[in-house]
């Protein structure tokens, strides 16, 4: 398939041609960018749902369920989940996928699981190229859940039109801990497994948490409690994103929020682009086993290693 075939079935939604343009992002394949560049007028219709939270909050679950919830109004529901990397083969451990497979089977469903693969800036870019895929191959609704709360993960939160944290009730200590980071960028709160004993606490240590947290567009982010095993609250938590995305849309800090994200797509792109010219050039790999030698056996400082190869 060449990649004028590839637009054109990518756009007609084709699921094959979406997995295919999906890996040429990821891959960084030499054509990804021209691709990339064809899909870019072709966004902005879908509604992008960023879910974060700690490991063991039950985000999988909850994503099944919304996205069963989005299939039953008969929109098409696209799902990409960041998983971190099997050590052994680099690829994403394929839990995610195990549990969804029920939506799996669906055609209007289109599933993704991207590795991080130990990388921390090339995930977030090719995170946000599979989002924008799914967008412009006429997806309603673009889920993205991520596997912890650490920075690069509210980046690519931070990219979604509605950013969703999910908590559960037992776990005070981890809402101290996670509050710097999580409640800037939390428009909506889940309590999940709220059948478990403390989520009258949980409810409280959240509230008090966000009425100190100051938010720039003044939304006051709601906090929905949810069993998703049981498929309770599902309804009242997409009642929830789509008020915010309605809120968003009336207010005037909405072109702010997309030009701070444009910013920084812009900054990652363009350390990509920098490091990738340094490292292709004649001789730099080599260099690099070199300075990388030396500085383990102490021989030379890794600031001065950087300046030689800038040079």
């Amino acid at each position: 398939m060449n990649l004028e075939e590839l637009k054109e079935k990518l756009f007609q939604g084709n699921p094959r041609a979406i997995a295919r343009a999906i890996s040429k992002a990821e891959d960084g394949a030499s054509d990804a960018s021209e691709l990339m560049k064809a899909v870019f007028p072709k966004t902005g219709n879908a509604t992008i749902i960023g879910i974060t939270g700690s490991p063991g909050a039950g985000k999988s679950s909850l994503v099944d369920k919304l996205a069963l919830f989005y299939r039953e109004k008969d929109e098409k529901v696209g799902i990409v989940a960041v998983d971190p990397s099997s050590p052994f083969s680099g690829g994403a451990i394929l839990g995610d996928r195990i549990r969804m497979q029920t939506l799996g089977l669906d055609p209007k469903v289109f599933i993704r699981s991207m590795a991080t693969r130990g990388k921390l800036g090339g995930l977030a870019r090719a995170t946000v190229d599979a989002v924008a895929i799914l967008d412009a191959a006429g997806f309603d609704k673009v889920i993205v859940e991520t596997v912890g709360v650490g920075q690069d993960e509210v980046e690519i939160v931070k990219t979604a039109d509605v950013s969703v944290v999910v908590l559960v009730p037992g776990m005070g200590d981890d809402i101290q801990a996670i509050k710097a980071g999580i409640m800037e960028i939390g428009d909506v709160f889940v309590i999940n497994k709220s059948d478990r004993e403390g989520v009258i606490r949980t409810e409280k240590e959240l509230e008090a948490l966000l009425s100190l947290a100051h938010r720039h567009d003044f939304w006051d982010p709601p906090i929905v409690k949810t069993i998703a095993t049981e498929n309770k609250g599902i309804e009242e938590l997409s009642e929830a994103i789509q008020s915010y995305k309605e809120f968003q849309e009336k207010g005037e800090k909405s072109l702010e929020r997309r030009k701070a994200i444009a910013k920084w797509r812009l900054v990652e792109l363009l350390q990509e682009k920098l490091l990738a010219d340094v490292l292709n050039k004649n001789g730099t790999s080599e260099k690099l086993e070199d300075f990388a030698l030396e500085i383990a056996e102490k021989k030379r400082d890794p600031y001065s290693a950087v300046e030689e190869l800038l040079k």
